[in-house]
């Protein structure tokens, strides 16, 4: 009973560690292969990889609406898988200019843009919160950059990239419990996979090398078909705040083996790392608070929260989390 309380968080942390050891597996592959080049070969991949399950899993999630058919499911895996596609493309190109520990850390301010996006959706001004996060989190970027008041390419793309990152947690958010999170899974992957390849059939592919063939099935396998698919599962039943959280291992992890391969960012970019986890913090702080989170499902109720991310409470005519519920497919092996 106590694992599969858990199951969720531990879903969770081996997502976020399957997306911070690949950092620099991509890094390498980079060094001979182009950006898209790359993304279409992985999510191509990625796509193969869970087809079999998504076709025999179906498209419906445990709470899908009446107006979804199988028309608003391939709409929904498109958008999420645009909004990655850029995001990738853009980290992909920031790891060519910059290093890992930069692109992971900067990358990490998802968590920033989300409740901001939130904001801008809702017609609602942030929390102070969030506001002295994103305070934080500019002032963190300022040391980990080198000082400067320019960022660098590399820096400023792995930027772009966390904006990209933090409108798909918003997207997932409206759709990880309305549909399959295999199926789901897959669809977005495949979208990358296309909304990628015209910039790669006009820039080339690059060579394919060893190391390039290691990352490719490392990064579709891993984090792709099998990150994603946990990060989707457990995001139904870990409210935002609290999975945004356990995501902090991602950069934490790619900062590691950074290190390991040689890289240094100095002490006031350790300074500067740091500020960008206590900015993170701060503003999942703030939602926990009952700011502005992700629309997910309340592991208590079950049911939906609301945009700013109050839990209605138990439908009277929905079961509650408990006999009466659905079988809840398992994370996949």
């Amino acid at each position: 009973m106590t694992v599969r309380r858990f199951a969720p968080q531990a879903a969770l942390v081996a997502a976020a560690v399957l997306y911070g050891v690949t950092y620099a597996a991509v890094q390498g592959a980079l060094e001979t292969m182009t950006p898209m080049g790359f993304n279409v070969l992985r999510f191509a991949l990625g796509t193969t990889v869970l087809l079999p399950v998504a076709v025999a899993w179906g498209w419906r999630g445990p709470e899908p609406r009446r107006s979804d058919t199988r028309r608003s499911f391939l709409a929904a895996g498109a958008a999420l898988g645009i909004a990655a596609g850029i995001g990738y493309f853009t980290q992909n190109v920031g790891l060519q200019h910059t290093s890992t520990s930069n692109v992971a850390f900067i990358t990490g301010l998802f968590a920033v843009f989300t409740p901001a996006f939130e904001a801008v959706l809702h017609r609602r001004p942030p929390r102070p919160e969030v506001i002295g996060a994103v305070a934080l989190a500019l002032g963190g970027m300022f040391l980990l950059t080198g000082a400067r008041l320019t960022l660098n390419f590399g820096d400023a793309m792995a930027l772009v990239a966390a904006a990209s990152f933090g409108w798909w947690y918003v997207l997932m958010g409206e759709t990880a419990n309305r549909f399959d999170f295999v199926s789901l899974t897959a669809v977005q992957l495949g979208a990358t996979a296309l909304f990628s390849l015209p910039v790669a059939l006009v820039t080339g592919f690059g060579t394919v090398t060893s190391k390039v063939v290691v990352a490719v099935v490392v990064t579709a396998v891993g984090s792709s078909a099998l990150a994603v698919s946990l990060s989707t599962w457990a995001q139904r039943r870990v409210d935002a705040s609290r999975a945004s959280l356990i995501n902090l291992l991602e950069p934490v992890v790619a900062a590691i083996i950074g290190y390991v391969i040689g890289e240094r960012i100095g002490g006031w970019g350790v300074v500067g790392a740091a500020l960008i986890l206590v900015a993170i913090l701060v503003a999942e702080r703030g939602l926990a608070r009952g700011g502005y989170r992700l629309p997910t499902v309340s592991p208590e109720a079950g049911g939906p929260l609301t945009p700013a991310g109050h839990d209605p409470g138990p439908d009277p005519g929905r079961a509650g989390v408990g006999e009466g519920d659905p079988p809840v497919p398992p994370p996949p092996a």
